[in-house]
């Protein structure tokens, strides 16, 4: 077996291995729609998943366009029915059960309903137009943290209301634009229902069942370690690669998502292999691998509950054969192996609660509070500071959104909306990201005008064919910015745009201009409102929110340690507490991932530092997890007092690592191991294990595992700080680019 220090490369495990130039963020703006996971952006590489959405979009399109334009013949009923088409077919994608899907969608529906009325009456006026676009814009974005589908429909609802705002209109015409929006939504919701419906969640339970299968069978010894960790690195990479997990609310779908970081945390401690040294150690592997088999097969379908009963009764054997050995244990390194294995059931038994939750299953086993998040109001106020990501991407979003209509509106723009259209599309959480979305943009812009030019001056005024390529324009627009890139989705946009405008009233290439003009303006507009609001973007968030989670995670090690061995400690609140700090830090890591410039970085050690912040949390609740095992009337404080200054020592080193680290200054070494307490501690077990009952017993053994999780974050430290300054040198020495890397962090 390897020395610790040399394992602690598995046992910290930062994240699944993320290659950094093959991960793809999404292309989102500032209002992060999400993109499924199911997407696989490789260069070369056909998105099948992103295809049958384009192919969606370029038969409902056309066709509700064809509808409006020749049978109703109104243009406010065509350009809302198109426009919403996009909103409701490219724009907006959400899933889960096929009753939460249609919900949201109408839900969605009776949102845009409120908005085309509400922009519509506001259209007339420049500032009021600008005031209720970005209070409108502000509810909207910053109700993603609501949750998936709340961040999923925003963009689509956004859109709803920039539309008829930047129309001036009388009010007599909000039937007419409500018409239109209704026919979109009928279309468009049987669309995403009826043609290849979305299936994410049943793909991620097919793969989340593959991966378990790997695991079990390198617990079981029958398949290579590597195959595992690469199978666990994939289900990481896929949902990291998407802006969001699966959106849902319920308990279910978050059971599902949090199986991955609990196979990761579960791999961490099983490799290198487990050499079993008895066989209530083989049993308890076995029934760990026999409980992840029963939930890849629950996952799939099958009518079969992972054996509890039989994991806890090895889980207990292997407790049973550390009190016998007890007296001949020379140290506490010793442990390490039961302490593994004791990890590895605990986690795996965790991992078959999950899985019956997501499959529906009452578990009696299993916390669901745990699982879903807290109430709307506890959640808005949580986030309701300049701290959280979500208020600052809703304060920018509403002040680019309300400028881009009052601009649009004043000036008189023939076609207004594209101005707001350019500034919602390329605003990005930082400065420089923003700029470079700029560039992109209007080069895609760029190459879409010469291209839709090109179509126009070639077909003249032959309505039928442009007609027939319409379908062909859409196709391009819907599947280029998810499969292709940025700049091929505007130019693709902008090509449909050519086409519709000329089907409408042909105008020619002329069209085209006054786009590449207008977005323009919205991209001038977004460059200034990133440039005033955070600047500098999730980097700099994200820092602030990994100390955080460090400190309130630590807060949390330390709270139920001592619970563990005095009691009446405040454990819930301190749970309370670091769970919020790790679910703002998850937030600050995806809007890290969606800034396009941190393709320049190294993600992955990014990633290191995240998941790190996430072991320290994973191991207070482990920790919580041994009190409920230990009799709750035996304390053993005498004993529990040789982990004081172990204790201390770990949180000065991780608040001093929090400190390093918003302060980009040099990363401590790890602290000094207290050895002298290890040793009082594991004399003070044995003594008190020679002359105490079955309480005493439990209490000696849920200490000494107290111990072992120390020693496994005392590793964590040496890993993840050598691993920050490693990466915080390489840009020095990379000359001026690197300097810009650090600058836009």
């Amino acid at each position: 077996m390897r020395h610790a220090r040399d394992r602690a490369g598995d046992a910290v495990h930062a994240a699944p291995r993320l290659p950094v130039h093959r991960l793809r963020r999404p292309e989102t703006p500032c209002a992060q729609a999400p993109v499924p996971v199911s997407q696989v952006r490789g260069a070369g590489r056909l998105n099948l998943a992103a295809l049958r959405s384009a192919v969606r979009a370029a038969i409902v399109i056309p066709a509700v366009f064809a509808l409006t334009d020749k049978v109703i013949a109104q243009p406010q009923v065509s350009l809302l029915a198109a426009f919403g088409s996009f909103a409701i077919v490219v724009f907006t994608e959400f899933a889960g059960t096929w009753r939460a899907r249609l919900l949201a969608y109408a839900s969605l529906g009776a949102v845009g309903a409120l908005y085309i009325t509400l922009g519509t009456l506001c259209s007339r006026t420049p500032w009021i137009g600008a005031v209720v676009m970005a209070a409108v814009g502000f509810a909207t974005l910053f109700s993603g943290v609501l949750g998936g589908y709340f961040a999923a429909g925003a963009t689509g609802a956004i859109l709803t209301f920039v539309l008829p705002v930047t129309i001036p209109a009388a009010n007599s015409v909000i039937p007419q634009r409500l018409e239109g929006w209704g026919i979109a939504v009928g279309a468009g919701i049987c669309a995403v229902m009826l043609l290849w419906p979305t299936r994410t969640r049943a793909d991620l339970a097919r793969s989340v069942a593959e991966t378990l299968r790997a695991v079990a069978g390198f617990i079981e010894g029958t398949a290579a370690g590597d195959g595992a960790r690469a199978a666990v690195d994939a289900l990481g990479r896929r949902l990291l690669g998407s802006q969001h997990r699966p959106t849902g609310p319920t308990a279910p779908t978050a059971a599902l998502t949090s199986i991955p970081d609990e196979l990761d945390w579960l791999l961490s401690f099983v490799r290198p292999p487990i050499e079993p040294t008895g066989p209530e150690d083989e049993e308890a592997l076995a029934a760990a691998a026999g409980v992840l088999r029963a939930s890849a097969d629950r996952l799939e379908g099958k009518n079969v509950r992972p054996d509890f009963a039989a994991l806890d009764i090895a889980r207990d054997g292997v407790a049973r054969a550390v009190v016998r050995r007890l007296p001949d244990v020379p140290d506490i390194d010793s442990l390490e192996q039961p302490f593994r294995i004791r990890v590895a059931t605990y986690s795996a038994r965790q991992i078959g609660a999950y899985a019956l939750l997501a499959s529906g299953s009452d578990v009696p086993e299993i916390d669901v509070d745990e699982l879903v998040q807290p109430g709307a109001a506890r959640t808005a106020l949580e986030h309701a500071s300049v701290g959280s990501v979500w208020f600052q991407n809703a304060v920018r979003g509403a002040a680019g959104l309300g400028l881009a209509v009052y601009i649009a509106e004043s000036a008189g723009l023939q076609h207004g909306f594209w101005v707001v259209l350019g500034t919602l599309s390329v605003l990005r959480s930082n400065a420089l990201g923003t700029g470079w979305s700029i560039i992109t943009a209007l080069a895609g812009t760029a190459v879409g005008l010469v291209v839709g030019a090109a179509l126009v001056v070639g077909i003249g005024t032959h309505e039928s064919v442009l007609w027939i390529v319409l379908p062909f324009a859409v196709l391009l627009a819907s599947y280029a910015p998810r499969a292709i890139s940025f700049a091929a989705g505007q130019a693709g946009f902008t090509v449909t745009l050519f086409i519709l405008f000329n089907i409408i009233q042909p105008v020619g290439w002329r069209v085209g201009v006054v786009r590449v003009e207008d977005v323009a303006i919205g991209f001038a507009i977004s460059l200034g409102v990133g440039l005033l609001f955070w600047p500098r973007g999730a980097a700099a968030l994200l820092r602030e929110q990994l100390a955080d989670a460090f400190a309130r995670g630590i807060d949390y090690v330390v709270i139920a340690t001592r619970q563990l061995t005095e009691g009446g400690q405040d454990v819930v609140r301190a749970a309370r507490t670091a769970d919020a700090a790790v679910h703002r830090l998850d937030d600050a890591f995806q809007q890290y991932l969606a800034e396009r410039v941190a393709t320049e970085l190294n993600v992955e050690d990014v990633a290191a530092a995240v998941n790190a912040a996430k072991r320290v949390h994973r191991s207070a609740q482990s920790l919580i997890s041994l009190a409920g095992m230990a009799d709750t009337n035996v304390r053993l404080e005498r004993c529990g007092r040789n982990l004081d200054r172990e204790l201390h020592a770990l949180q000065s080193w991780y608040l001093s690592f929090g400190y390093a680290l918003v302060n980009v200054r040099t990363v401590p070494p790890p602290h000094l191991r207290d050895t002298e307490g290890r040793g009082l501690l594991l004399g003070c077990v044995r003594d008190t294990a020679r002359t105490g009952g079955k309480g005493t017993m439990r209490a000696a053994i849920a200490l000494l595992w107290a111990s072992q999780h120390l020693d496994n974050l005392w590793r964590l430290e040496g890993r993840v700080s050598e691993r920050i300054n490693i990466a915080r040198a390489e840009p020095a020495e990379a000359g001026v680019l690197g300097r810009l890397r650090v600058l836009a962090s």
